[in-house]
């Protein structure tokens, strides 16, 4: 496409951009004084006007874009982890949908990102893609362990306090209606909060 582009202009890729600058000064002043004149002379010096910018703006955006370092993956895994830190889930899913390659952990970056939005089931399948990719990483095993607990807590309570008291508790009286159980389940959601919380500083 910048092959035709530069063919418009009658140069190469190796023209200079002061080369490019003057000869696309040079057409433009033409293809406007001669689509003044009369019948398909006219039409056509209006045609290749329309082309000359397009042209022009193709190779401009294309050697803009050549100058801007290229991002490292460590850089764009960064980003995301800064996003959501940050709060902004739309940017790091845009960060995400982004990778060309998707690794172990492009995968958790993912898990973390739909935990946020309380897609649990989302999350835990992330989770076990990222494990598969890379098996003996602590971090995805340890956040997985306790995003199942937390499953199960919200399994077995519908997320909610046990209002039932636990007779060994005194009647519902200092706590009473708070069992052992539910206690050991609150206590892993927040950990399983902190973790994803504290996620995107850990490498």
């Amino acid at each position: 496409m910048l092959d035709e582009s530069y063919k418009i202009l009658g140069l190469d890729e190796t023209a200079t951009d002061e080369e490019i600058e003057a000869r696309y000064a040079q057409l433009k002043k033409k293809y406007n004084e001669e689509k003044w004149q009369d019948g398909e002379a006219g039409n056509n010096a209006a045609r290749m006007l329309d082309k000359l910018e397009t042209a022009y703006s193709d190779i401009k955006d294309a050697r803009r874009e050549a100058e801007q370092p290229e991002k490292t993956s460590a850089d764009a895994i960064e980003e995301v982890g800064s996003a959501i830190r940050s709060g902004d889930l739309n940017r790091a899913q845009q960060l995400l949908d982004a990778f060309n390659e998707r690794n172990a952990e492009w995968h958790y970056l993912q898990s973390v990102v739909f935990y946020k939005k309380n897609w649990m089931n989302e999350s835990k399948k992330q989770l076990e893609i990222a494990m598969q990719l890379d098996s003996g990483n602590e971090k995805y095993r340890t956040a997985y362990e306790k995003l199942k607990a937390r499953a199960e807590y919200t399994q077995q309570t519908g997320n909610a306090p046990n209002t039932n008291p636990d007779p060994a508790m005194g009647n519902g009286q200092m706590g009473g209606n708070w069992c052992s159980t539910c206690a050991t389940m609150c206590y892993t959601y927040m950990c399983v909060n902190c973790l994803f919380n504290l996620c995107c500083n850990c490498r």
